[in-house]
């Protein structure tokens, strides 16, 4: 991808955002509505990693990820830091992967 694209999809994406302030400025979204936006981002985030994780593009599949991804869930429960979360489950799915 060139720079001259990033630029215009940069320029794009912003004259999106600054459009919907222009149309919706004063507008304000119903409380229970309101109450939700928040929320949105961590379910699209969730929903990414569920889809690039445990999908093929053809169905459900169960491999190296998977694994990876049980073990930065435990850490994350266990509550360790970040970077101990990414290099565990990176060792983990390294490692299965290796010995496939």
């Amino acid at each position: 991808m060139s720079w001259t694209a990033i630029a215009i999809l940069a320029a794009g994406a912003y004259a999106l955002k600054a459009g919907g302030l222009m149309v919706l400025g004063t507008w304000r979204p119903p409380t229970r509505v309101a109450s939700v936006i928040p929320l949105l981002p961590v379910a699209l985030l969730a929903a990414l990693v569920v889809v690039q994780t445990f999908g093929d593009g053809r169905g459900l599949t169960l491999d190296a990820r998977a694994a990876g991804m049980l073990v930065a869930t435990a850490a994350v429960v266990l509550r360790a830091p970040f970077p101990v979360v990414l290099v565990s489950a990176a060792a983990v799915t390294a490692g299965l992967r290796a010995l496939a």
